[in-house]
């Protein structure tokens, strides 16, 4: 016999706060493992010459919905093509994060800037918004595991993202820095330019 359940009862309200709990734990697993293997520097193998624009475009593509969603204005800054040598699905991720930090904490109405440029000091990746930002006394921290500020506790998180992206980053030789955007954040991954060079030789 097919029994209905109410969706308004306690008994659905309790079976939807423990699917929403096993999702967040699933999060929290597959982020632990994503940082476990760009720690352990066992993809090195994997790494090629990397386009950080099809790199964007992919990533930028998949969250512009969820942009629109919440009324914020996503582009990506013109640019000359930059490639540097890494493993594309780690730094495809560590995009991701970034601009899903940006999406979750910029308010209605404001923009988002993703952006790859050559610099002297090699290529960055940077994804710039126009939300609360981050007191730069903070900025070490957050970049540790599990560490959320207390304006994000109520939004949904595993506090691993910037752990992730800061992992990607030591992978890859790069630097990872959190600064000021007047307002807002800009996060920027900044590639050697020794190994912009060298992804540029590779075939």
């Amino acid at each position: 016999m097919l029994v209905r359940i109410d969706p308004d009862s306690e008994q659905c309200r309790e079976i939807e706060a423990a699917v929403g709990e096993t999702d967040r734990l699933i999060a929290t697993f597959n982020a632990l493992l994503l940082i476990a293997e760009a720690e352990s520097g066992a993809v090195r193998e994997a790494m090629a010459s990397v386009d950080l624009a099809h790199v964007i475009e992919g990533v930028a593509e998949l969250y512009e919905p969820l942009a629109e969603e919440k009324s914020l204005t996503l582009e990506i800054a013109p640019g000359r093509a930059a490639s540097i040598r890494g493993n594309v699905r780690l730094i495809s991720q560590a995009l991701a994060n970034l601009l899903d930090n940006a999406i979750k904490y910029t308010p209605a109405g404001g923009r988002i800037t993703i952006a790859a440029e050559d610099r002297p000091a090699g290529v960055a990746l940077s994804v710039a918004d126009t939300g609360p930002g981050i007191p730069a006394d903070e900025r070490a921290r957050v970049l540790e595991r599990f560490v959320r500020l207390e304006e994000s506790r109520n939004s949904p998180g595993t506090g691993l993202g910037l752990s992730l992206v800061a992992a990607v980053a030591r992978l890859h030789d790069a630097r990872l820095e959190l600064a000021d955007n007047a307002p807002g954040l800009k996060a920027t991954l900044l590639f050697a330019a020794e190994k912009h060079a060298a992804a540029r030789k590779a075939p």
